[in-house]
């Protein structure tokens, strides 16, 4: 009588589903609240930047502060929208460089003045500026839904400096982003973003519940 020989069984390999599992997704109460603790990346930015580097009156301190600036809260808004939405680092060196481009070009197109009118220009051109660098990052997950994300933030960081210098803050200190005032408002108003991108938030290949 012959034996039968059969071959071990082969482990089956990972199907396309699992590696690219959806997590469950937050409420969006939660992802909005997540998102408005972000608000303290604004102010934080602009503290550093003022006691790291100066005020912004001129080039050297205008790209030196906004680099800084926009590292702390591209960081904070990484950790809001959090790593299964977006890649943090890409995110946190896409903010960076548009707001230390964006500070730079718009303090210098008013002349480093901080009167209201002056400081919303500056802040619409930042925003631009920040605006299209974040939707480099994000046109991969979002599509051609980004093209509206610049314009979107050159009015929110207008309005910003707007809010803070009705409440009265000091910025004739020459601060490269808003106060908390008009943070709070930017937060709530960009609180959109991660809305949109938790529609379809994706765990990273061989992540576990």
């Amino acid at each position: 009588m012959s034996e039968l020989h059969t071959s071990p069984p082969r482990p089956a390999s990972p199907s396309t589903a699992e590696t690219t599992r959806r997590v469950p997704r937050r409420t969006p109460v939660r992802t909005v609240g997540r998102w408005m603790v972000s608000f303290a990346g604004y102010p934080l930015g602009g503290f550093a930047a003022l006691l790291l580097t100066g005020p912004v009156d001129g080039p050297g301190p205008a790209l030196a502060g906004g680099l800084l600036t926009g590292v702390i809260l591209g960081a904070v808004q990484a950790w809001a929208i959090g790593q299964s939405c977006l890649r943090p680092l890409t995110w946190v060196l896409a903010t960076g460089a548009g707001m230390m481009t964006g500070v730079a070009v718009g303090a210098a197109s008013v002349d480093y003045q901080t009167d209201l009118s002056s400081l919303v220009v500056q802040g619409a051109v930042t925003g631009t500026v920040v605006g299209i660098a974040q939707a480099a990052v994000l046109y991969r997950r979002l599509g051609a839904l980004v093209l509206v994300w610049p314009l979107f933030l050159c009015g929110t960081f207008a309005l910003g400096w707007a809010v803070t210098t009705y409440a009265g803050i000091d910025v004739d200190q020459q601060f490269t982003v808003f106060g908390s005032s008009g943070a709070l408002v930017a937060a709530l108003l960009t609180s959109m973003l991660p809305l949109v991108l938790n529609r379809h938030r994706i765990a990273p290949t061989g992540a576990t519940s």
